[in-house]
């Protein structure tokens, strides 16, 4: 079988669906208030339903499970996609700030249009969530290409120390925003800032979906495109590719992703690094192969961490993002020296 072949590549993503499957299924059953298989299936088919077993399922676990799969899913697309654009294996949503970006704009948000929002019992407030946290993303993206330049070129050794000059920025805005706020909205805002998924709702998840539904497709019909990117610039504008209006679009696409993430689940970093990595490792370099191999990882990465905060520390709960960065460090530690040697 060969390496990239989209044989091992189905073989892969079964693998993963399967570890998801069963991440799921541990979620779902354990925490707090145990619940049996019979007690989850007959929840979900409707047969004797019983209200704590409804609420527990419906209300707080499920939307849980799906809000954790969307987030690690579109992190991982996203920073495949970062990575491919700047050719550097290093590069992450997170360190290069557009997390933080994003993170800025919704925190602004939160503080000064949240509340008026209230159209549709708050409806209104919950998708417009993820277009302030795309502003934010954008503009963090757009200084990081303005400084990361060089003579008109982007500089991928450059686009770390950028990025995390600008992420570092935006966190201190971030910081000062949050610091504006009463004493109870600051304590949430807090909390989700450090990529915590305890107020997972329904609403959150159909705020998500239009921009996964959107965005997902076009960055998969791009992939050739991110393939393209590998070569160096004058080889790949000698192949008639128009490079900075394809970076642009494919930037616009995963900022897009990052936002509707960032918005409902805080800011989670190294997931767009770890995925990238283990799925090149799986399945090759070709993107087509690549890109939902790495939405997986991401998805299994987040549940899990967010299973293992949930439980492993109950009664407390640590949140998601603590737990991806425990694992995160050592791995990006790892691959630093990897790349000096």
């Amino acid at each position: 079988m060969r390496f990239d072949s989209p044989r091992r590549t189905a073989s892969v993503a079964a693998i993963a669906l399967v570890l998801i499957l069963v991440i799921a299924y541990i979620s779902v059953t354990n925490g707090m208030f145990d619940l049996s298989v019979g007690d989850v299936v007959r929840t979900l088919l409707r047969i004797d339903p019983i209200p704590e077993h409804d609420l527990v399922v419906f209300d707080f676990r499920l939307p849980r499970i799906v809000i954790a799969l969307l987030v690690g899913f579109g992190l991982g697309i996203a920073g495949s996609v970062v990575q491919g654009i700047t050719r550097n294996g290093l590069a992450d949503p997170g360190m290069l700030g557009i997390n933080a970006g994003a993170g800025m704009a919704i925190v602004l948000f939160m503080l000064i249009l949240r509340d008026k929002l209230d159209f549709k019992d708050g409806w209104l407030s919950f998708m417009a969530m993820p277009m302030f946290g795309l502003f934010g993303g954008l503009a963090a993206a757009a200084l990081i290409f303005l400084f990361a330049q060089n003579r008109g070129r982007l500089d991928p050794q450059q686009l770390i120390l950028v990025g995390i000059a600008v992420g570092s920025g935006f966190g201190a805005v971030t910081l000062y925003l949050s610091l504006k706020m009463s004493p109870s909205d600051f304590e949430a805002a807090a909390v989700w800032l450090a990529g915590s998924l305890h107020r997972s709702n329904w609403r959150y998840i159909a705020a998500m979906l239009p921009w996964f539904v959107l965005l997902t497709p076009y960055i998969v019909y791009k992939s050739r495109m991110l393939d393209v990117m590998q070569l160096r610039d004058e080889s790949s504008q000698g192949l008639g590719v128009e490079l900075t209006g394809e970076r642009r679009r494919l930037v616009l696409a995963a900022v897009g992703l990052v936002a509707a993430c960032v918005s409902v689940s805080g800011s989670i970093g190294f997931v767009g690094l770890i995925a990238p990595h283990i799925a090149r490792r799986l399945v090759g370099v070709r993107h087509r192969h690549m890109l939902p191999i790495s939405g997986l990882i991401g998805a299994a990465t987040v549940a899990a961490g967010d299973l293992i905060g949930r439980t492993v520390f109950a009664p407390a709960e640590l949140a998601v993002g603590v737990v991806v960065s425990i694992i995160g460090v050592p791995y990006f530690v790892y691959l630093l020296f990897k790349s000096r040697v």
